[in-house]
């Protein structure tokens, strides 16, 4: 009889381990297939590199200050222009090559930006940080008067190291510089007064 009984034991551990391993097995199984699932509904790499939206916090942006944030691999400047900077601009454009960005205006900027200031809003200047000549990134040069390389009235922007191209503080070329073109603007949309979308301009 007690040897019945401890038969009887021996089956039911027995059972209870195959159970037991059955359970675990069938769970991780399940775990398996939810992970990619949930993983799909993050953007992959190749999305992000097609142009995926940044979002940009401006809240810390004080008048003078620059933020940079990366799209579609580029860097895209967020510049807070002063009052007296951006009554500079107007003064600017007999020493422009295009003052009013009528040279490839489509690949230049978005309609709405296609203006004094090149922006939605004349404080905040958007543009992509890359000189339309040969690719490099331009310097900031938001000190105004006589510097190395610059005019004697520098009155503020942007000077590309590489072959003396130099822009204004609404990213425009200036005469007889290697640079064709100003520099770009990025397709932009303002979610809030402190939050700002680069490259979908469709979102509000």
């Amino acid at each position: 009889m007690s040897e019945t009984l401890a038969h009887s034991g021996n089956v039911d551990d027995s059972k209870r381990t195959w159970l037991i391993a059955t359970s675990c097995a069938g769970a991780v199984g399940g775990i398996a297939a939810v992970v990619p699932f949930v993983s799909s509904f993050q953007p992959s790499e190749k999305a992000k590199a097609a142009g995926a939206a940044v979002e940009a916090d401006i809240s810390a942006l004080k008048p003078g200050e620059k933020m940079t944030v990366e799209w579609r691999g580029k860097p895209v400047w967020i510049l807070r222009r002063t009052p007296e900077q951006l009554a500079a601009l107007s003064t600017l454009d007999p020493q422009l090559a295009d003052p009013k960005s009528e040279r490839k205006p489509a690949e230049q900027a978005p309609a709405y930006a296609r203006n004094a200031t090149r922006s939605i809003k004349p404080e905040y200047f958007v543009a992509v940080g890359i000189c339309t000549h040969l690719g490099c990134s331009p310097s900031d040069k938001f000190q105004t008067g006589a510097q190395p390389s610059l005019p004697d009235d520098w009155q503020g922007g942007f000077f590309c190291p590489c072959h003396g191209s130099t822009f204004d503080l609404a990213g425009r070329v200036f005469k007889n510089k290697p640079a064709p073109d100003n520099l770009e603007v990025p397709p932009h949309v303002y979610l809030s007064d402190t939050r700002l979308l680069i490259g979908d301009d469709k979102k509000a």
